[in-house]
């Protein structure tokens, strides 16, 4: 592998040894799926490069997919695609006084 082919857009690539490529498969191949790369190494030494495929007009799907991963994983809850009209009934809460005045106070008084 040629020295430019290792590197990243930004100019370093993640390595993994392959015990902790083999415990953490999935969490490397997020990752990969978010596009980043991955350069497998074996005793030091650089035997393998995992990078995400090109996307074909895939952006829609593989967002999707990650969302269904990430809920899957119950790291995020996804709401209901419902109706929003409840939405335009409600109107903004009106606070008394300026939130911002509020804020400078507090600050100024040392909480």
């Amino acid at each position: 592998m040629t020295p430019s082919r290792l590197l990243s857009y930004d100019g370093h690539m993640k390595k993994a040894g392959i015990a902790a490529l083999k415990n953490n498969l999935s969490r490397y191949l997020d990752q990969v799926s978010g596009g980043e790369s991955i350069l497998v190494m074996d005793r030091n030494r650089p035997v393998a490069q995992i990078v995400p495929l090109p996307s074909n007009g895939r952006g829609l799907g593989a967002e999707e997919d990650r969302l269904a991963r990430l809920e899957r994983k119950g790291l995020i809850r996804r709401g209901s695609t419902g109706s929003l009209k409840w939405l335009a009934k409600r109107r903004p809460v009106k606070l008394k006084g300026s939130v911002l005045r509020d804020l400078l106070d507090e600050r100024r008084s040392g909480w």
